[in-house]
């Protein structure tokens, strides 16, 4: 599924064709996403402009004067700015449509994203009330790990991949930013030292910005507002890497599950 790197190279790609643009009007076409898409939304987006473009963890956000539209990719979603005159596909379920004569369509096979609309102080709306610190922001340090991991028992990869404790952090950048710091995932949060703690956030913001710069992962469906892949699972050390050489000491990359979910290793590299 689309993580931090492939909605913040979307938010970049589709800013420059959006911020303040008027919208001409909306098509919904399948509202049954991962939550309804508010029938009220073509009314409430006509004749608006957008202010202003965000990424807060995994949500883009549109804002206008009078509120903000919160999208998602989920599960295989993506977003591509095109002409108003292309016409839809099967997966395309929702298009913004621009005075300038260009689109917003998303696209989503599996219907895990979402569309929705909140009126309020975003501080307030329910999906992004309880969400952590954004990793690439001065607010998440190694001194703000120490802390928060000092009472947690679990897992470090589990840990970092709590939205409560830092949003973004998917199951390939966890994987990927560990080894950078030459922890292994399955070891206690709270066993880690200050000195490991500032490591492994040092780590997870050069992982993020790298992904960025690259484009992201493109594993399945993901592929940015211009329609092309990523191209920082060239550059894996251990994601997906199950059985092959280690790429510093040449042992065999190892597999667990961790929380339903897989993590990948060298068992000598990461202590």
């Amino acid at each position: 599924m689309p993580e931090l790197p492939e909605v913040e190279t979307t938010l970049r790609g589709i800013a420059p064709h959006l911020l303040g643009e008027t919208v001409q009007k909306s098509i919904i076409r399948q509202p049954k996403l991962r939550w309804p898409i508010p029938d009220e939304l073509p009314m409430l987006l006509q004749g608006k402009t957008i202010r202003a473009l965000q990424r807060r963890a995994k949500y883009l956000l549109l804002n206008f004067d009078h509120g903000t539209l919160i999208l998602h990719l989920g599960m295989s979603g993506n977003l591509r700015i095109l002409s108003s005159d292309v016409p839809p596909e099967k997966h395309d379920h929702f298009d913004l449509i621009l005075e300038s004569g260009k689109l917003l369509r998303l696209r989503d096979p599996r219907r895990f994203g979402a569309v929705l609309w909140h009126a309020g102080d975003l501080a307030t709306q329910p999906l992004l009330a309880k969400l952590g610190p954004e990793p690439l922001l001065d607010d998440f340090d190694g001194d703000a790990l120490y802390r928060v991991t000092r009472s947690r028992s679990a897992a470090i990869k589990l840990v970092i991949m709590d939205n409560q404790v830092v949003v973004g952090v998917g199951n390939i950048y966890a994987n990927e930013s560990l080894f950078r710091a030459g922890i292994k995932p399955q070891a206690s949060a709270k066993s880690l030292s200050k000195i490991r703690c500032a490591r492994l956030v040092a780590e997870i913001r050069d992982t993020l910005r790298e992904s960025i710069e690259l484009g992201g992962s493109s594993l399945r469906d993901y592929v940015d507002s211009d329609g092309k892949q990523g191209y920082f699972q060239q550059n894996y050390w251990v994601y997906g890497r199950t059985g092959l050489p280690c790429r510093r000491c040449g042992k065999a990359i190892q597999l667990i599950r961790q929380g339903q979910r897989a993590s990948f290793y060298c068992a000598h590299c990461q202590k």
